[in-house]
């Protein structure tokens, strides 16, 4: 078996050229996800149960079920619905982008919102007692105290799940979205060389993956950099 170098040098451009649906997908996913998962995560952390249980449920039914299933419900099955189309919504749903955006929001809302919880029940609760001590508002603790200790927590996870993210958004080009991974499928159906095609879209998302690791990176020591370090004993 060869392996085609030149083939790799003349099908990466091509391949690139889906970037930025790629990043389209990525961050507008994301930030709609970030924003479901506040919601979820103060209805966990509310006390009452009839908005607990129901976030509980909806946290998962989304987490117990594959990202794929969930892209190709959405896709195939809410056109299926009449009160969808005569929606509002119907003008991004009926597009596969909009269908994508949709159900990779979903999905990551879910685990991101765990991810939340998990920082905010890691805040220690003598720091929150000391707030009450001073006479602060249960508003005025989570604000100034359980938010900015949870988001430092919580954030080496998050980094976690936006690469999961990234990952996921190849799978947008089952929906016919010219991505990537679609560009690289179509190369592939063309070429009839997958081995070459798929380690060169296999090292582009190795090197986008870096990529965010150092921005998380950079963005946790920006965060810590009030925090204690133990110096090395001498």
């Amino acid at each position: 078996m060869s392996f085609d170098l030149h083939l790799i040098v003349e099908s990466l451009p091509v391949m690139m050229m889906g970037l930025g649906i790629t990043i389209k997908l990525l961050i507008i996913s994301g930030v709609l996800g970030l924003v479901l998962a506040i919601f979820l995560l103060l209805m966990r952390i509310s006390g009452k149960w009839y908005l607990n249980f129901p976030a509980q449920m909806y946290i998962y039914v989304f987490r117990g079920t594959p990202i794929l299933v969930q892209i190709f419900i959405v896709y195939y099955g809410l056109p299926q619905f009449e009160v969808v189309r005569d929606s509002v919504f119907w003008p991004i749903l009926r597009e596969p982008t909009g269908c994508a955006i949709l159900a990779l929001s979903l999905n990551t809302g879910a685990y991101v919102s765990e991810i939340l919880r998990g920082g905010v029940l890691g805040v220690s609760k003598g720091l929150l007692e000391a707030g009450s001590a001073l006479g602060m508002s249960a508003y005025h603790k989570f604000v100034y105290i359980t938010a900015p200790i949870a988001t430092r927590l919580a954030l080496p996870a998050y980094s976690n799940d936006v690469i999961s993210l990234l990952k996921s958004t190849a799978l947008a080009s089952t929906i016919t979205i010219a991505d990537m991974t679609g560009i690289a499928r179509t190369i592939v159906a063309d070429t009839y060389a997958p081995y070459e095609i798929f380690i060169s879209l296999a090292i582009v998302y190795l090197i986008f993956t870096f990529g965010i690791q150092k921005l998380f990176g950079l963005i946790e020591r920006y965060l810590g950099r009030y925090t204690i370090r133990e110096q090395p004993h001498e």
